[in-house]
């Protein structure tokens, strides 16, 4: 063997063969490969000819498997869209589907083996890291991708279907690589009935959102607020959301770059006391020990009256949602004056992240699956099925939106350039834990602002100061 240090990425990961650290922890959540290369030299990837029909020159004998996250989107739009739509033009290539809750945990023995699965959604609060996996070369290269001719028309690069900001945001050290696909929007949502019933109206300041939190709870009717206290990213959103809108994007970019005392920010600051006071006043008893299904149930049992998700939200609660509830969202009201950035600025970025695993034994399949994802009619029919946007330009026009969706759709398009996004959650999964079980602490009175900057801002250090961990900047 020979003689030189291991990184600690690489202690983790031998480790975790070992069987001596939990699927889930810190870095080894990236289910990458182990320093020795994970199971020896990979057989060359199997290839067809290139042709009119098969751009990429997938192998038309070969299997390859679909792994799905079964989660806020289930798993169906690949069973009955995505699927159908490729096996219509390649009908001998089978394919495995794979549906589970845990990404990380199902698939790490996989990666660590070297016998991935090709196409895996990687989502979820037990998504692997896309920061450990780009460092260990388990992301294919999807260039060739981009510069194939589209699904609906051969004239047209994929490239140009797409919004650009899925490719920039699917880029990591310069090479696109994964495939952001539902284009999310963020918010405060709530039940149009029971805002109606009751003559609530959606405020556009925070002095008006205080107000009306403390007029719902005065009412008796139901809490004012609520979150998925299981999973402190729900808040710890809506906190940079609000940061973004006090200081400019620059918060953000800042935070994603780790920046000494970005974490420190006056603008950070000052929404994460906002929302710490909303925690100590009006947040829904019991709301700590809740995941996002029981908070969302009990919003959908009009027990609570707003509560922050993604535009997700609507179908994943599709099965409790009373029939005339009236999915609907706002964006976050504006803290003062002198923010930033305007009332109607929203968090949208494309989310629901996809990648093909680059030693995998058929590779090739799992583009030219996202090749048939990336078609208007997988995209209108994914909006449709599960009432989510996608990043194909233009696919969800003339199909039949919910009611939630919708308003999503209207938020956006009134938002126009004013939208901000965040990456570390994706860059360092190490900073997102920190961040999550930190916000956790703010909301529940256990820490102050200060305590809970300096904890997630020592995090920030440490990682910026780890050579062992690959750095990213936008």
């Amino acid at each position: 063997m020979a003689d030189h240090p291991l990184s600690r990425r690489e202690l983790l990961r031998s480790a975790a063969l070992a069987g001596l650290l939990l699927p889930a922890a810190g870095a080894l959540s990236a289910c990458a490969s182990p320093a020795g290369g994970g199971g020896g030299a990979a057989s060359p990837a199997p290839t067809g000819p290139k042709t009119a029909a098969n751009p990429l020159g997938i192998a038309e004998d070969r299997p390859f498997e679909v792994v799905i996250f079964d989660g806020g989107y289930g798993d169906a739009y690949a069973r009955t869209i995505h699927e159908p739509l490729f096996t219509g033009k390649h009908g001998k290539v089978q394919i495995k589907h794979t549906a589970t809750k845990e990404i990380a945990k199902t698939l790490q023995p996989r990666f660590a083996g070297g016998n991935p699965p090709e196409f895996i959604n990687n989502s979820g609060d037990n998504a692997m890291d896309f920061g450990a996996l780009a460092q260990d070369g388990q992301l294919q290269d999807l260039t060739e991708l981009l510069d194939a001719p589209s699904w609906d028309d051969p004239n047209v690069k994929v490239r140009d279907t797409i919004l650009p900001s899925a490719v920039e945001l699917g880029t990591y050290d310069g090479k696109y690589c994964v495939l952001e696909y539902a284009n999310t929007v963020w918010g405060i949502w709530y039940s149009k009935k029971l805002f109606d019933d009751n003559g609530w109206q959606v405020p556009k300041t925070w002095d008006e959102f205080t107000a009306l939190c403390e007029k719902i709870k005065k009412s008796g009717e139901c809490a004012p607020f609520t979150y998925a206290g299981k999973h402190p990213f729900y808040i710890y959103e809506t906190i940079l959301t609000l940061a973004a809108k006090i200081g400019g994007v620059d918060v953000l970019k800042n935070i994603d770059n780790l920046q000494p005392g970005a974490w420190k920010a006056g603008a950070v600051a000052t929404a994460a006391g906002a929302f710490a006071e909303i925690g100590a006043k009006y947040l829904m008893e019991g709301t700590e020990g809740l995941d996002h299904i029981q908070t969302q149930t009990a919003h959908n049992k009009y027990q609570v009256a707003m509560l922050p998700c993604g535009s997700w939200l609507e179908n994943e609660q599709k099965d409790s949602t009373p029939e005339d509830f009236g999915y609907a969202m706002f964006p976050l009201p504006s803290f003062s004056g002198s923010d930033a950035l305007p009332y109607g600025t929203v968090h949208s970025r494309p989310g629901e992240e996809y990648f093909v695993a680059a030693k995998s034994a058929n590779p090739r399949a799992g583009m030219e699956y996202m090749r048939a994802m990336l078609s208007k009619e997988g995209a209108g029919k994914f909006s449709e099925l599960v009432s989510a946007l996608t990043v194909v330009k233009g696919a969800a026009e003339g199909r039949t939106l919910t009611p939630g969706l919708e308003s999503a759709a209207g938020a956006l398009s009134q938002a126009g350039t004013n939208v901000t996004y965040f990456r570390f959650r994706q860059w360092y999964k190490e900073l997102h834990d920190e961040v999550a079980a930190a916000t956790g602490q703010l909301m529940a009175g256990r820490l102050k602002v200060d305590a809970w900057a300096d904890r997630i801002q020592k995090k920030s250090d440490e990682i910026k100061d780890d050579s062992s961990v690959k750095k990213f900047t936008r």
